[in-house]
């Protein structure tokens, strides 16, 4: 019953999810960015402790996958906005060069 309500859950964020980040123009995309890291910051203290309080085996692997998409996803968030940043911030640092 555990499991199945879980599932329902994950699907239900897949949903809306996608939906949310379907709406967002892209100019807006790099604002949020730093919003959704600090999102997904939280995420990989509640997969940490999903992983540290679980019982079964099973629980385990899937909270240590949780931990290891949780950290892809806030290192990958936080590349993209450094390079975003970064593509701002040449204009400036080439014209004061010259």
């Amino acid at each position: 019953m555990i499991l199945l309500l879980m599932l329902f859950v994950f699907l239900l964020a897949i949903v809306v999810g996608n939906e949310l980040i379907s709406k967002v123009p892209p100019t807006l995309h790099t604002p949020l960015m730093s919003g959704a890291n600090a999102i997904s910051g939280i995420t990989i203290v509640g997969a940490l402790m999903c992983a540290q309080f679980t019982h079964g085996l099973a629980a385990q692997i899937f909270g240590i996958v949780a931990i290891a998409l949780a950290t892809i996803n806030v290192v990958g968030g936080f590349m993209v906005t450094d390079r975003m940043l970064a593509m701002f911030s040449s204009k400036k640092k080439k014209k004061e060069g010259k």
